[in-house]
């Protein structure tokens, strides 16, 4: 049996081991810890230079700002303000942590990828606290604090202890190679969590919602995703169409789902969490399509 196949036979397994097991919510604490540990291996192996940075990754922030509100555009068209602020945090969150992980499982430029990540995070959270007033109608005190400790603990943390390992022991720089393997699987893991704790959502904290306010919303997020890799696919051009797309249209849905939860409400919420169905849907078809390459 081809490892491309297994691969997607393993992601397609978490995603629907996750939907029929919501009680695997209570596990949900070690998600952003097992992407931390994936995005420390991806760092450990990636060397930062100057042609890491393309004119692209301006164009790729850019359009990641925008897309916040093209999200609420549609939204609004959709239904009104509940689905247009829906559609805003499903559209304006960063690039993902593990992104860069599955641009490499694609064979792809994981230094491109990294480079968007490290660009679009600080900047999207540093303009969420001026954002979000706008979609919600009122204003957001507390969030730059949240936002700020959110980010130094996902992505400053594992980019400093790579840093230091790389300098003091360069050796490291082949682990990543050796931990390809595990890293997919605590991906796959991770994959499971997340679904299992959208599955809880939907079902237990959403119970009430209307039928056809959730579809609305599940939509709305479809476009807004399917929008993402688009866009991103034309800003990366033949030269990095995989990585763009992975950068624009992987969001670090966990952080916009968290500000949802925290500002709005659950309903809001839903926006970014049917982002997570539907850009992890697209990855596993990626990356079967990817593995039959092989």
């Amino acid at each position: 049996m081809k490892p491309g196949f297994l691969r997607t036979f393993a992601l397609l397994a978490a995603i629907i081991a996750g939907a029929l097991c919501p009680w695997a919510r209570a596990l949900a604490f070690l998600i952003p810890w097992l992407i931390v540990g994936m995005l420390f291996v991806v760092f450990l192996g990636t060397k930062f230079s100057r042609e890491s940075f393309q004119r692209s990754h301006f164009w790729l922030v850019l359009a990641n700002v925008l897309m916040g509100g093209v999200g609420f555009a549609i939204g609004w068209a959709a239904g009104g303000r509940d689905i247009a602020v829906a559609g805003f945090f499903a559209g304006i969150g960063p690039t993902a942590t593990a992104a860069a992980v599955i641009t490499g499982f694609l064979d792809g430029r994981v230094d491109y990828v990294v480079t968007t990540f490290m660009l679009t995070n600080p900047i999207i959270s540093a303009l969420m606290p001026f954002l979000m007033p706008l979609a919600l109608g009122h204003a957001t005190p507390a969030a730059s604090l949240d936002i700020a400790l959110s980010v130094l603990l996902l992505v400053f943390l594992p980019l400093l202890v790579a840093v230091i390992l790389r300098r003091v022991y360069p050796a490291v720089t082949t682990w990543p190679g050796r931990a390809k393997n595990a890293s997919f699987f605590a991906w796959v893991l991770a994959l499971f969590l997340i679904m299992a704790k959208t599955s809880h959502f939907l079902r237990y904290e959403m119970s009430d919602a209307p039928g056809v306010l959730l579809l609305k919303i599940a939509a709305v997020s479809l476009v807004v995703c399917a929008m993402s890799f688009a866009i991103g696919r034309l800003i990366g051009g033949r030269t990095f169409a995989r990585e763009a797309s992975q950068a624009l249209g992987q969001k670090n849905n966990n952080f916009t789902i968290y500000l949802a939860m925290t500002y709005a409400n659950p309903l809001i919420a839903l926006g970014p969490t049917f982002y997570v169905i539907w850009h992890n849907l697209w990855n596993s078809w990626q990356l079967h399509r990817h593995g039959r390459k092989k």
